[in-house]
């Protein structure tokens, strides 16, 4: 196993709105390379816990390794947070402080090649975050319909040229099966017209790999039910934090909040609540916390992340 690399996003924001204390209880959905746990460990030294979840066995051995020194106050669990409310130890349900979402992809992932999640590196079209799934992006490529690939493409991707980047593979795979990451890079290239490709301002085909991993991992599938699960998982005045890296994610998370904060179905001039639904907690973010410019320049892989919070409510 390579070196898990990731440089964690937004580390201090991250603390102040998380706010680790001694004996606090928390939960990092997005274990990865283990950084924000880490910084977790440490500030709720010496009783606090973190329940570290992934889907990629890689990231766990890679994070337990890497935080041995802390014991048994990391707890490790495989599995996806969208299920968290179902995976964390019983004992721990309704005491949790805080939770953490960072919903990008790893930059180990990333510079791995063997996992095909980058178009930079040739390898097997894969982007499996849980390698024991059989469905992987080749599965997609070269089996998806024109019509499904170009509106995964566009709604995952926010792809402009969508469709003549899936009728340019429907195309190319009449001829051979599609298997590599270069050999999708290459077609995406020939439907992207050239002059469009210089002006992006990102690499063309970064759009269609990312609808893919999201296709292939359902990273968009349940989000919005499972921060309502989460509010089981937390204790009153505990918060939820979320790392998004893009517009469609940050809107589910943004959209979610708002209903968790105002869950009433009532219509507007009603002159009562009459639905029983009464506010989960707080929008702690109004807007978006970003990235600085230091931030950015020392990673770029920061400049579309967004951190929002809430807050359950407290008695």
């Amino acid at each position: 196993m390579g070196e898990f690399k990731h440089i964690s996003v937004m580390p201090q924001e991250c603390m102040d709105m998380l706010r680790p204390e001694n004996g606090g209880i928390y939960v990092d959905g997005t274990l990865g390379g283990g950084g924000h746990t880490g910084i977790i460990l440490e500030k709720s030294s010496p009783k606090g816990i973190v329940i570290g979840i992934d889907k990629d066995e890689e990231a766990l051995d890679f994070a337990s390794l890497k935080l041995k020194e802390y014991g048994d106050r990391l707890i490790t669990v495989q599995g996806d947070f969208m299920d968290m409310s179902s995976i964390i130890p019983m004992e721990y349900t309704g005491r949790v402080s805080g939770i953490l979402l960072d919903l990008g992809v790893s930059s180990y992932q990333l510079d791995n090649g063997e996992r095909g999640f980058s178009f930079m590196h040739d390898g097997k079209l894969d982007m499996r975050m849980d390698k024991s799934k059989d469905f992987c992006a080749k599965d997609v490529i070269n089996s998806y319909s024109k019509e499904k690939l170009t509106d995964i493409f566009y709604k995952y991707g926010e792809e402009k040229w969508s469709k003549r980047i899936a009728e340019f593979i429907v195309e190319a795979r009449k001829e051979k099966t599609i298997d590599t990451t270069f050999e999708l890079v290459d077609i995406i290239k020939k439907a992207v017209p050239a002059g469009f490709r210089k002006q992006q301002g990102i690499h063309f085909a970064t759009r269609v790999f990312q609808a893919v991993r999201i296709e292939v991992n359902g990273e968009l599938d349940r989000l919005d039910k499972a921060l309502w699960s989460m509010l089981d998982v937390l204790k009153n005045g505990g918060r939820i934090c979320v790392i998004t890296f893009h517009s469609l994610e940050d809107r589910i998370v943004k959209q979610t909040f708002k209903k968790m904060e105002n869950p009433c179905e009532c219509p507007p001039k009603a002159p009562m609540c009459v639905c029983g639904k009464t506010p989960m907690g707080k929008v702690v973010t109004r807007k978006p916390i970003i990235p600085g410019n230091i931030e950015i320049n020392e990673n770029p892989r920061s400049r579309s992340a967004k951190l929002r919070v809430f807050e359950k409510i407290s008695n």
